[in-house]
């Protein structure tokens, strides 16, 4: 852990003291789109569970969509699960609530945890990879482990 940037290192941390034995990996490459993601690891795109934070204006709250790579996320369907209206979250907000940057937000670790919603299409896959704090650190993983480390369900939140 000690040769992992520092926010790849707290993520590390969280996931070992929740008892996980993933290993945060980071690339010489980016792994800050899905896309990108997948080539670095040789994985399909649909592997990757990419973490979207969107902003609930009411209560000025974070809201942590993880959703398959190859999925556009309906913000109607998160908002109508929700109950309440969702807006676009802006680089500062993603920094203040998480803790972390766009394009390498984490699962799980993040400084104000958020609500969590999961897209069911990531039970589809045996291992699913998620970002690890910076735009190069992934880390590997089941999604039953996703489910149990985010405390959230899967539903159905991305366009058909």
């Amino acid at each position: 852990m000690s040769t992992l940037k520092a926010a790849a290192g707290r993520v590390q941390k969280t996931l070992e003291d929740r008892g996980l034995t993933c290993d945060v990996r980071e690339f010489p490459e980016s792994t800050r789109t899905a896309e990108e993601a997948a080539r670095a690891i040789g994985c399909e795109v649909g592997q990757i569970a990419k973490s979207l934070i969107f902003r609930l204006p009411e209560t000025d709250e974070a809201v942590l969509v993880v959703a398959s790579g190859v999925n556009r996320v309906d913000e109607t369907k998160v908002a109508r699960h929700l109950g309440h209206d969702i807006t676009r979250a802006d680089a500062a907000f993603v920094r203040e609530k998480t803790g972390y940057s766009i394009g390498g937000v984490p699962p799980v670790g993040h400084s104000h945890p958020p609500r969590t919603l999961l897209d069911r299409d990531l039970q589809a896959y045996v291992e699913i990879w998620a970002a690890a704090g910076t735009s190069n650190a992934v880390f590997r993983l089941t999604p039953q482990e996703l489910a149990t480390l985010t405390g959230a369900e899967f539903t159905e939140i991305c366009r058909a």
